[in-house]
C-alpha cells in the first residue's frame, strides 16, 4: 500500500448533505440489464415498462423499469449514491442513468475513481503501485490467456484501462475445466478469475471495487455503507458493506454466495434490480428517520 496521500478534496454540499450514507451499487446485472439479461417472468401484456439507459454502436443496449428509475432518481438526493462497475470509463459514460450526475463514480473494478466525472490520478498511482509490489505484470497474464485459449470458443481478447485483462467467448463450446485451470494458476501470481455471463476476466487480487468504495467513504464521512452485486468480483465490496444485497442470478447465486448480512434475492433479472433499488431506499429512509445514528 502507498504511503503516498491522497489528494485532497472538498466534498459538494450534495455530498456532505447525503452523508452518513454511501450506496455503492454494480451496474450490469445488478440494477441494468441487456435485453438478453431481463428474464422477464411475466405474460408480454403484464410486462414493466422499461427505460434505455444506454445505447451502443445506435442501438439500445441497457435497460431498467421505469419504477426502478424513479427510485433510482429519488435515492441519490437521500445517499450518496456511487456506481461501481469493472466496465472502463469509456463504457461506463454510456450509461445514462436517471437522476443528477454521480458526484463519484467507480470503474475498472476499482482502478478508476472519477470526481465529477474526472480520473483521480493520486488514486490510480495508489492502485498501480499495490498491483506492482503484489502481482505478476499485466503482460504475463493476458499472454497465458491468449496462448491457452482456444480459437473455437474464443471471440476477443481484451486489456481494459491497463489494468485487467478479459475475454469474450462463446460460453456452450467453453471446457468446464478452463476456467478452473485458469483459476488455479491465476491465484499462484496473485490474480482473480471471474466468469460473467460470455466474459472471463482476469483481475489483480488487490484490484478491488471495496477499497475505492472506503476511499469514497473517507472523503465524503460516510458511516453507513450499502451496497449490491451479482459477481465474483462483487463479493468483497458486498463483504465490506455494513448491508448488501444479491440477485437471484449470477455468479454469487450459481455459487450458494451468502454471508449474514447480505440478503439473498429470489427475483432474477431487471425485477430483481428494482428490489435491489426499493431495498436502497427503505435503508436510506430508515438512516435519515433516526438521524444517521445507523442502521440497527
Amino acid at each position: 500500500m502507498s504511503g503516498r496521500p491522497l489528494a485532497h478534496h472538498r466534498p459538494s454540499l450534495e455530498a456532505l448533505r447525503a452523508a452518513p450514507l454511501l450506496v455503492a451499487s454494480d451496474l450490469d446485472r445488478t440494477l441494468i440489464y441487456s435485453a438478453a439479461a431481463l428474464e422477464l417472468a411475466v405474460p408480454d401484456a403484464e410486462a414493466p415498462r422499461l427505460l434505455c439507459v444506454e445505447t451502443y454502436e445506435r442501438k439500445p443496449l441497457s435497460y431498467l423499469t421505469e419504477t426502478a428509475a424513479g427510485l433510482l432518481a429519488e435515492l441519490a438526493g437521500r445517499a450518496t449514491f456511487v456506481p461501481t462497475t469493472t466496465r472502463t470509463r469509456a463504457q461506463y459514460g454510456r450509461i445514462h442513468l436517471p437522476g443528477a450526475a454521480p458526484e463519484f463514480a467507480i470503474c475498472a473494478n476499482g482502478g478508476q475513481l472519477l470526481v465529477r466525472g474526472e480520473p483521480d490520478p493520486d488514486w490510480r498511482r495508489t492502485v498501480d503501485e499495490r498491483i506492482a509490489a503484489h502481482c505478476a505484470p499485466l503482460a504475463e497474464v493476458r499472454a497465458h490467456l491468449v496462448r491457452t485459449a482456444d480459437p473455437a470458443w474464443l471471440r476477443k481478447e481484451r486489456v481494459a484501462e491497463d489494468l485487467f485483462a478479459y475475454l469474450v467467448v462463446e460460453r456452450p463450446l467453453l471446457p468446464d475445466t478452463w476456467v478452473k485451470d485458469l483459476t488455479g494458476w491465476a491465484a499462484e501470481r496473485g490474480w482473480t478469475v471471474s466468469l460473467q455471463g460470455r466474459k472471463i476476466y482476469a483481475v489483480p487480487q488487490p484490484l478491488t471495487k471495496s477499497a475505492a468504495v472506503a476511499e469514497v467513504a473517507r472523503r465524503t464521512g460516510a458511516t453507513e455503507i450499502l451496497a449490491a452485486g451479482d459477481s465474483l468480483l462483487d463479493a468483497d465490496l458486498l463483504l465490506a458493506a455494513d448491508r448488501g444485497w444479491r440477485p437471484g442470478h449470477g455468479e454469487l447465486a450459481a455459487a450458494g454466495w451468502s454471508a449474514p448480512h447480505v440478503t439473498a434475492l429470489d427475483a432474477r433479472g431487471v425485477a430483481a434490480g428494482e428490489d435491489i433499488v426499493r431495498a436502497f431506499l427503505g435503508a436510506a429512509s430508515l438512516v435519515r428517520a433516526v438521524g444517521g445514528d445507523g442502521l440497527g
